[in-house]
């Protein structure tokens, strides 16, 4: 199945490697490895991925992966022919925020 990333969600990953990478040369290309790793998951079997809590009633569940080694969390949603990553977000930071991307295509 095809995974797009949501436009706030590539930023989203772009952000985070590079404030890894300022912290230590490397990491940011770690982190984005990880969430490839996800990605390429996503693509075989996005279904297997629990529902996030407080989303079922909306017009399309949201589901969450989590990334290793790193503090974030992938908020995805099943469509029939891709699957629409809405963000890549920390697992502590501002939860929900990215609420308002559900159900939106990418411009």
């Amino acid at each position: 199945m095809r995974v797009e990333l949501h436009p706030e969600a590539r930023a989203e990953v772009r952000a985070a490697a590079l404030w890894y990478d300022e912290r230590r040369p490397g990491l940011g290309d770690q982190f984005v490895e990880r969430v490839n790793e996800v990605l390429q998951r996503l693509e075989e079997a996005p279904a297997s991925y629990p529902v996030w809590s407080g989303t079922e009633a909306g017009p399309v569940a949201t589901h969450k992966a989590v990334l290793d080694q790193f503090p974030y969390l992938v908020a995805f949603e099943v469509h029939p022919a891709s699957v629409l990553v809405l963000a890549v977000a920390h697992a502590k930071r501002q939860p929900l925020y990215w609420l308002a991307r559900t159900s939106q295509r990418p411009g």
